[in-house]
């Protein structure tokens, strides 16, 4: 079974420690992993209230940080990460499909950033973003639920 749970100032440390464990591969193929640096990224985007933590059978396994960007033009999903051993599963599935009901739910975009050449890449196309930006080490994508809300063979 599949929950959300809140997090608190106090889940950063835990929260950090994950984010290092999901990201160590795609950086460390990158010769970018700084465990110091991966902590400075997810405090400059740790907002409590706008974090849920992914709970499977009773055991979080993983936390998505979904904030309203101003002018509440869009979504930004700063943050999307699973343990590498509850990846594959289809909790990344039933957490971006949750993302994607907030968005149609107010009518906004949904953008995120992911690194070159990781397998997030293949889930997140294949999940329906696509690639608007292509920076040195990141690819930024946009969702939109206009773009998937037409029927087929319409124009949107």
């Amino acid at each position: 079974m599949l929950t959300f749970e809140p997090v608190r100032e106090e889940d950063f440390e835990a929260m950090a420690d994950l984010r290092a464990e999901a990201l160590h591969d795609s950086l460390q193929h990158l010769g970018r992993f700084d465990p110091v640096r991966v902590r400075e990224r997810l405090r400059d985007a740790f907002v409590p209230a706008c974090m849920r933590h992914i709970v499977r059978d009773g055991r979080r396994v993983g936390y998505l940080t979904l904030i309203a960007q101003a002018p509440a033009a869009e979504l930004r999903l700063h943050h999307l990460y699973l343990r590498p051993g509850e990846q594959g599963l289809g909790i990344g599935a039933w957490a971006l499909d949750w993302v994607k009901a907030q968005a149609r739910a107010q009518q906004r975009d949904v953008t995120l950033c992911a690194l070159r050449e990781s397998p997030a890449n293949r889930f997140y196309v294949r999940h329906g973003f696509r690639v608007v930006k292509e920076l040195p080490f990141d690819l930024e994508y946009r969702w939109s639920p206009a773009a998937t809300d037409h029927v087929a063979g319409e124009v949107p």
